[in-house]
């Protein structure tokens, strides 16, 4: 198979879609790899890095999309790179459709076969490809929270993790998912007053066995998230419905109750955010703010650390892309139910049903597609 690497295109992104050690593995199954100029720049690998692991190097990303059979992403496809796509070609990478309705129109229009990272599952129930990112995503929410916590950032000024004799910052974390643990690590580290909160107990359970007492963990409810979210100096928004909006656990209302000063990281952004007041940011304008809280709304976290996420997400994606590459895209979601739960938009129609209900397509399953 002809396999395409675009450069990224969103703002400020710098990770890349396969590494040159990504490169060589699909070159030794006997693909064909071409990569666009200078893709690999943001994690500090150059065009010869590729060339050496048997990629052919072209100038322009409509080069790579022009020749290749499966496009290999990070990022949603801009709006420039949507109008490139075929019928029938296979793009691969995060899309978060749910929140998205002008990329899902462009998808189904363009008649490509679209797998999104995002909703590939495992036997054990997780989301293996979204669990790398979610991981970053989770540590550098806490280090984000932190810095615009700084009053020289507009925050209230707080040390997170205090010091003798002064209270550390309070850190309220919504899910307790991938995010929500990862975060809860990084929080517990620097020396916060850590509490989380989530709907299953055996979630909790999870916590309290892995970070033990100095771990608060609360069961969620309404009147648990407007206690702990109006008491909270930094508040941590780690909540998903895989393929779906994410739920608006917090309105404007109960952000206006908030600290002034205090901030709001909202992880969940991707798929819409679970703050009534969240809208995407980038890495360049990273924080706006609402009745004086800060919110941190950045919809490619991981972008800021590209070469750490990068090889991240490669060790994860590389044995999809090796079964899609090898057996075709048909014969590799036949074979493996999980990396079909990934088909979400197939020559115009949506297969995934959680997209389909939040933009009002109709649900077509993914088997008619493949048969």
């Amino acid at each position: 198979m002809r396999i395409g690497v675009p450069k990224e295109t969103k703002v400020l992104e710098h990770r890349v879609g396969l590494t040159p050690g990504s490169t060589r593995e699909l070159h030794a199954h006997g693909h064909e790899l071409i990569v666009e100029a200078s893709a690999g720049q943001g994690i500090g690998m150059d065009d010869e890095a590729y060339r050496n692991a048997g990629a052919s190097i072209v100038a322009t990303a409509a080069e790579v999309f022009r020749q290749a059979e499966m496009i290999v992403k990070v990022k949603e496809p801009q709006g420039f790179e949507r109008k490139m796509l075929r019928p029938g070609q296979i793009l691969f990478t995060y899309l978060h459709l749910a929140p998205d309705a002008e990329q899902t129109r462009d998808l189904v229009a363009s008649g490509a076969v679209c797998i999104a990272y995002e909703t590939v599952t495992s036997s054990s129930g997780g989301l293996p490809l979204l669990a790398p990112m979610s991981e970053v995503a989770g540590r550098m929410a806490i280090q984000a929270g932190a810095h615009f916590l700084e009053k020289a950032h507009g925050g209230l000024g707080v040390l997170l993790g205090g010091v003798p004799g002064v209270d550390p910052a309070k850190v309220v974390i919504l899910g307790g998912g991938v995010v929500g643990s990862h975060a809860c690590h990084i929080a517990l580290g620097m020396g916060a007053d850590v509490w989380v909160l989530d709907r299953s107990t055996d979630v909790l359970r999870a916590l309290w066995r892995q970070f033990g007492r100095p771990l608060n963990t609360v069961f969620s409810t309404r009147d648990a998230i407007d206690r702990h979210v109006t008491t909270a100096d930094l508040v941590v928004g780690g909540v998903l419905i895989p393929g779906a909006s994410a739920p608006r656990l917090v309105s404007a209302a109960l952000v206006k109750k908030m600290k002034k000063g205090s901030v709001i990281v909202d992880v969940a952004i991707d798929q819409g955010g679970c703050f009534e007041t969240s809208r995407p940011t980038t890495h360049a304008d990273p924080t706006y703010v609402v009745d004086g809280v800060i919110h941190y709304c950045v919809a490619n976290m991981p972008g800021g650390v590209p070469r750490t996420s990068t090889f991240a997400l490669n060790n994860a994606t590389l044995p999809f892309v090796l079964a899609l590459a090898d057996k075709g895209w048909k014969k590799a979601l036949t074979d493996d139910p999980h990396l079909k739960n990934g088909l979400n938009v197939a020559f115009g129609k949506v297969t995934c049903k959680p997209v389909a209900d939040a933009l009002g397509y109709e649900y077509i399953e993914p088997e008619s597609v493949l048969h």
